[in-house]
């Protein structure tokens, strides 16, 4: 627990004693930063947020923090945040360090060990401002004074899992949208906002963190608090936006009464979500209205092709629903960006050449973001694949620092190509070059490395001059996904 040194400032309602950090959301102005100010000013709190991805932390910002509220709603938000923590303790000893969002729920015993006083996992703003509300009061946690959804080194909070009373997100002090990732559709370029419908996921996908902290719940928000989140983007600049809901589809006729209203109002506002393979199969009709109302592309968890792997992951779709959904999608008019787990214990050498064979069969090169193949499964510590029956047969030692268990793929020639698959896709975006050529230097990695060519004779072939798309694929200038 932090400990008091002289003159260390004791009311929270001054302005910068609470401070909220984030590190990386995928390149969007984060939501993490938003929302939490929005209910700490609503309570009478004037906190200071910093977005390390584009702005400057301070130490005087730290040194003047009696409660500093890291965001970790992802892999790489929490490494970069650790570093935060660590620089803060140096400067301000007697700060409460607090980590919330997906990734302090499944990392708690470290971050109490090495860096936190406190963990908010769930649904966080409210205990965010109740821990804010304990040290206003007491000074300090203790066991007696620690509220719901507050996990401490004495405490064992579950994360609250409840609607809450949101509050519409606080953007106008953060970094302007300009910042952050753009839409990127032929030769038209415009800043991207962010805003999420809904939180939690009907499904429980093994392999996904929301699983072992939701627990196959969700929570939609309300519309209007959506829509003026949308409309005070739009305000900024904004000309697309990102609906970031893990599930957009979990309640379809909330998502699609936001869509349509939003369509109504700003016909020229396109949008992207992230929808899952079996729910558009099961909604197409809405999938059609989408198309209609601006959705320029969705994201879809295809993560492999092999019903192996898929099974292992409890994805809940097949190879075949994942062509009958490209079938869906172009109907519309609506491009799928599909995002990988292109390497898992059980992804076979004959799997990784079958993705690369299948992607440009389907002419889904330009669809896809290099960097999905070289994505290797990630296990956390609280992750649901720990409960899965085979699971001791694959998993190495839990790497505390790197918050991930080490595995190794029976076959050596695939860990060793994911490395070099990795590093060619680091280079290859340094160098800004095309997917096209990307793609054919995958896959002549692949075949070299594996030994083995690939199941088709189209696949990888066709030089870049050859593989123009009928119109321009939109994406966003942010490809990272994890």
């Amino acid at each position: 627990m932090p400990v008091d040194t002289p003159g260390q400032a004791r009311d929270l309602h001054t302005s910068g004693a609470v401070l909220l950090v984030a590190c990386y959301e995928l390149g969007h102005q984060p939501l993490s930063l938003a929302s939490p100010l929005a209910v700490l000013r609503r309570a009478g709190y004037d906190p200071a947020a910093v977005d390390t991805s584009v702005g400057e932390l301070t130490d005087e910002a730290l040194r003047s923090a009696r409660l500093i509220a890291i965001a970790t709603p992802m892999h790489t938000a929490l490494r970069l945040g650790v570093r935060v923590a660590e620089r803060a303790r140096s400067i301000n000893p007697a700060a409460t360090i607090c980590f919330y969002g997906l990734y302090a729920t499944l990392n708690a015993a470290y971050l109490l060990r090495e860096h936190a006083d406190a963990l908010i996992g769930g649904e966080y703003e409210q205990a965010l401002q109740a821990l804010a509300d304990a040290l206003a009061s007491a000074g300090a946690l203790t066991m007696r004074n620690t509220p719901p959804g507050v996990r401490t080194h004495e405490t064992l909070a579950q994360p609250i899992l409840e609607r809450l009373p949101f509050a519409q997100p606080a953007r106008e002090s953060l970094p302007a949208p300009r910042q952050y990732a753009h839409l990127v559709r032929g030769d038209a370029v415009v800043p991207a906002g962010y805003v999420e419908a809904s939180r939690g996921c009907l499904h429980t996908c093994l392999h996904c963190p929301i699983t072992p902290v939701y627990g196959g719940r969700f929570f939609v928000v309300p519309r209007a608090i959506v829509l003026d989140d949308i409309r005070a983007q739009v305000a900024q600049g904004v000309g697309h936006i990102t609906f970031g809901d893990p599930d957009f589809l979990n309640g379809p006729g909330h998502s699609l009464a936001i869509a349509r209203a939003l369509h109504a109002e700003f016909p020229n506002v396109t949008f992207d979500a992230t929808i899952k393979v079996e729910h558009i199969l099961e909604r197409r009709e809405i999938i059609a209205e989408l198309g209609q109302l601006g959705c320029a592309f969705v994201v879809a968890a295809v993560e492999s092709l092999s019903e192996d792997v898929l099974r292992h992951l409890a994805k809940g779709h097949s190879r075949a629903d994942v062509v009958e959904t490209l079938d869906i999608l172009s109907a519309a008019g609506i491009p799928m960006r599909p995002t990988f787990v292109a390497f898992t214990p059980w992804t076979t050498a004959a799997d990784y050449l079958e993705l690369l064979a299948f992607v440009a069969d389907h002419d889904l090169i330009e669809h896809i973001d290099p960097v999905q193949y070289s994505i290797r499964l990630l296990v956390p510590p609280g992750s649901a694949l720990l409960q899965a029956e085979d699971t001791v047969q694959w998993l190495g030692a839990l790497d505390q620092a790197a918050f991930s268990y080490r595995w190794a793929h029976p076959d050596p020639r695939m860990d060793g190509l994911q490395r070099a698959v990795a590093a060619l896709v680091e280079s290859a975006a340094r160098d800004n070059r095309p997917a096209t050529d990307t793609f054919a230097g995958i896959c002549a990695l692949a075949t070299e490395t594996l030994g083995m060519p690939l199941p088709t004779a189209k696949a990888c072939k066709r030089t870049p001059a050859q593989t123009h798309p009928q119109r321009p694929i939109p994406h966003l200038t942010e490809a990272w996904f994890c």
